[in-house]
């Protein structure tokens, strides 16, 4: 029933925004208003990733329990993730940068279309995302789907002579630390245009194995893009089943850093931020994953020409960071600010302060600084008890955030009933202009 009452408040919402077409409170025409018409201020990037459940009630087998929509726990995670889309509509953002894990559990076509698309697809033509490691590969013992189902629903789906959707049967790479025989390895799913919102697909060189004969893919999905007077990347760290890896010597991973460096070296914005998912310092420990360590190779670069801020999600809380060099130490002159906005609506964690060595199991992990206390030292707000989603405002020399809660985990029985993480921040300024810095 609850999810009934979301889809229609969401649906009310639309309902009434196409009825109400005229913002900036202008009597008439009413057809100009939010999303089409500029504001006359600074634009507004809305910032948030971990978004959708995993559509109806029941879990496959080896998922993470509480992670569909309508779980085995108080939680309803359709509720979560409609709070934050309502947050959004209300804060009638000029874009959207999803910072991955935009459809759980494997980012099939299918659920996206039952799960995220009830409540984010509201916002799909704004909507500039990045892919997660739930778009991508093995999570939980299911086999992911190597991207399809997360480009084929940002960049539309081709279709055969006969109009029939044109798909691909995808055999994945082994779950090996899943003990349960019974998870499918394999997937059908729509097969992708090469080219649209969430940028390049390309139509062979994957890993998988098409069971039909053909080609399997492999996306790339690196883009940039201007909005106001700043310069805005979404990367892809989702490497470990892409050719090469996650070694920056590895084809793919490579490539993606030649084609950064370029971006980079052509910016002439004073102000940049770039956005992927698993974050290099993370609130819960996370590092030890390769995705983590990997996109180190993107903080050196964006450190030498200048970049101002990372967003990442992947660790679902909220967290701010004071600025850092690509070591993890504090710079505040030239460091880059990251941000983890990891609460869009999936099941939330808590921070992490004090990290200690690796677990057999490796639940728990040491910072990659070797630091135990390296969080407590360098978080300067974060929650684990909390949806929302960050307005970052950017301003032509700086920034502001306002991190806003938009729904209490209902099993967070202890402390604040709501949360708000507000400030502004200066742009460095493009390396070799008047008020910039210098690569290192």
């Amino acid at each position: 029933m609850l999810m009934g009452v979301a889809v229609s408040v969401l649906a009310f919402a639309a309902g009434a925004k196409a009825q109400n077409q005229n913002s900036n409170d202008n009597p008439a025409p009413r057809d100009n208003g939010w999303p089409y018409a500029p504001k006359g201020r600074s634009p507004v990037l809305a910032v948030v990733g971990d978004v959708s459940c995993q559509p109806g009630e029941t879990e496959l087998p080896g998922e993470k329990a509480g992670e569909n929509c309508i779980g085995d726990t108080a939680q309803n995670l359709f509720a979560s993730q409609a709070a934050t889309a309502n947050q959004i509509e209300n804060m009638k953002p000029d874009l959207i940068a999803l910072v991955g894990d935009e459809q759980y559990q494997v980012g099939q076509y299918s659920d996206f279309e039952n799960s995220y698309e009830s409540t984010y697809g509201a916002f799909k033509f704004i909507t500039r995302p990045a892919p997660g490691n739930h778009e991508f590969y093995t999570e939980h013992g299911a086999v992911g789907v190597a991207g399809y189902g997360y480009f084929s629903y940002f960049n539309g789906v081709q279709h055969n002579a006969d109009g029939t959707i044109m798909t691909a049967t995808i055999t994945g790479i082994p779950d090996t630390a899943s003990s349960n025989a019974n998870i499918p390895d394999t997937f059908t799913q729509p097969v992708p245009y090469s080219d649209g919102q969430a940028g390049h697909f390309e139509q062979t060189g994957g890993l998988g194995t098409n069971t039909n004969g053909g080609p399997v893919g492999v996306g790339d999905g690196w883009y940039s893009y201007k909005l106001g007077a700043w310069h805005l990347i979404s990367l892809n760290i989702e490497c470990e089943t892409q050719p090469g890896g996650c070694s920056d010597t590895g084809s793919w991973l490579a490539a993606e850093l030649e084609w950064l460096e370029n971006d980079l070296a052509a910016n002439d914005s004073a102000c940049t931020l770039a956005y992927w998912h698993q974050p290099s310092f993370s609130a819960v420990g996370s590092v030890t994953l390769p995705e983590g360590q990997a996109a180190l190779a993107f903080w050196k670069l964006l450190y030498k020409y200048g970049a101002d801020l990372v967003l990442n999600g992947h660790d679902h809380l909220y967290a701010r960071y004071r600025p850092l060099d690509p070591t993890g130490n504090y710079a505040p002159k030239k460091g880059i600010r990251e941000f983890i906005v990891g609460t869009g609506g999936e099941t939330l964690d808590a921070v992490v302060y004090t990290t200690t060595l690796p677990n057999s199991d490796g639940a728990d992990a040491a910072d990659l600084t070797g630091q135990p206390n390296f969080n407590a030292e360098n978080i300067e707000s974060a929650t684990g008890q909390f949806w929302g989603v960050m307005a970052l405002t950017l301003n032509p020399n700086g920034y502001a955030w306002d991190f806003e809660s938009a729904l209490k985990d209902p099993a967070q029985t202890t402390g604040p009933a709501s949360f708000s993480d507000k400030g502004v921040g200066t742009c460095h300024g493009r390396p070799g202009s008047p008020f910039g810095i210098s690569p290192f």
